[in-house]
């Protein structure tokens, strides 16, 4: 095969993580605009808030069971033209949004948003897999990461000056409509092909494994229960923290805005150096996937400080807890998801990623639905905090305590003919 091709592409690598990080932060804005205007769309069309609950998730409907599928069309045909497609698809979902007249037109937009978004997180952490060896992928995950927290800063800012100037529709045509922008620069750089792995010779294309063979694994289960238990927390935030400050709290708009993305600021800013420091220990001493592993679990140790908030009332003691609670999913995150990169085999790291983003996904489902419930029996979001809180500690010890390297040497053997 021509070498100059794969060596063309490579050259291009970096150029593509930018556009990464920018596909996930407007992904991110527009899975959470809906959090953004959930208290005056409850009052404009009635909406309880267990109906809310179930208004939010949604969008995860479909977005939880179609990323295996997802990562297979990635894995199948390539980055360029499925992200293109997919990419459109969300942006006008999310618009139609700010057209809707009904709460049912309103959830068919959230269904098919879910549909557009299932193929972001395969596309752009295959790629990074492809494109980054072992001890590169920290920096590259957590550039994409950041789209990942800073968009839902961007939304709250954002949102809360829409909201207060000119009422929630005009957010979802603003962000759905100017974000299709990002197409021209993806559709120019974007690689037609399928890259080989990074730094490795190009094989004979080997059977993907059985998933028998993966549920004997318990790192498997590791990453099945941490990805659940992390998600939960990570959507709760996302679909029910602004209707907390406001509706708890009494905060307005603006202010329900600066206290959401101020936390989310800062989480990036955690991310970036947490994956910059794993890398340098792992190059120094190898073991992608115990330097990793202990970096995600304190995070989410970390993470669980907002249980605080069940004690704190003051707003100076909200936002600090805020903080220091996202700035532990800052130090997770970005290892999160290199760690999965690390331990998937290249040939189906779309498929692998699609399951464990299927997996957050069902968190996803379940947190805004369990929240509303509980908010409208109790009136309180006490409960739901707690239950952010808890399932962090799960998340952390089934890091802790599943994950093994002798499963993922035992994968990497079934491709590479040697232990990685």
């Amino acid at each position: 095969m021509s070498r100059p091709k794969a060596s063309h592409t490579r050259s291009r690598r970096w150029l593509l993580v930018p556009l990464l990080f920018a596909a996930m932060l407007v992904n991110y804005v527009d899975r959470g605009n809906l959090s953004i205007v959930a208290v005056p769309l409850m009052r404009e069309f009635g909406i309880s808030p267990a109906a809310m609950g179930t208004l939010l998730s949604a969008f995860f409907w479909t977005y939880a069971f179609l990323q295996v599928p997802a990562g297979y069309l990635v894995d199948r045909f390539g980055l360029k033209w499925t992200y293109a497609f997919a990419f459109f698809s969300w942006s006008m979902a999310s618009a139609g949004i700010g057209l809707a007249g009904s709460v049912r037109q309103i959830f068919i937009m959230r269904v098919l948003l879910g549909v557009g978004e299932s193929v972001s997180q395969p596309a752009s952490l295959s790629y990074i897999r492809q494109n980054f060896r072992e001890h590169e992928q920290g920096l590259p995950t957590a550039i994409h990461v950041s789209g990942m927290t800073l968009g839902p800063a961007v939304g709250a800012l954002l949102g809360g000056v829409l909201l207060q100037r000119f009422g929630w529709r005009a957010l979802f045509v603003a962000t759905g409509v100017g974000a299709l922008i990002w197409l021209i620069p993806w559709l120019l750089l974007a690689p037609a092909g399928r890259p080989r792995e990074a730094g490795k010779p190009r094989r004979a294309q080997t059977a993907a494994p059985r998933w028998s063979v993966l549920l004997a694994m318990p790192t498997f289960w590791g990453i099945t229960f941490g990805a659940f238990f992390y998600s939960y927390y990570s959507y709760f935030c996302l679909t029910w923290l602004p209707s907390y400050l406001v509706m708890e709290r009494g905060y307005s708009f603006l202010k329900m805005g600066a206290y959401t993305a101020a936390p989310y600021v800062g989480t990036v800013a955690v991310s970036f150096t947490s994956a910059r420091l794993a890398d340098r220990l792992i190059a120094r001493f190898g073991r992608p996937m115990i330097v990793r592993r202990y970096f995600v679990a304190g995070g989410f140790m970390l993470g669980s400080s907002i249980l605080l908030l069940l004690v704190f009332r003051s707003s100076t003691a909200v936002l600090a807890v805020l903080i220091c609670s996202l700035s532990g999913i800052g130090l997770a995150s970005s290892n999160y998801w290199a760690l999965t990169e690390a331990i998937s085999p290249a040939p189906i790291v779309g498929r692998l990623i699609g399951y464990q983003n299927m997996i957050a996904s069902l968190a996803g489902l379940c947190a805004p639905i369990l929240t509303g419930f509980l908010v409208e029996r109790t009136r309180s979001f006490d409960k739901p905090i707690l239950f952010a809180g808890g399932a962090l500690l799960v998340a952390a010890a089934a890091y802790l305590i599943l994950l093994r390297e002798r499963d993922v040497q035992s994968l990497m053997a079934r491709f590479d003919g040697k232990p990685q």
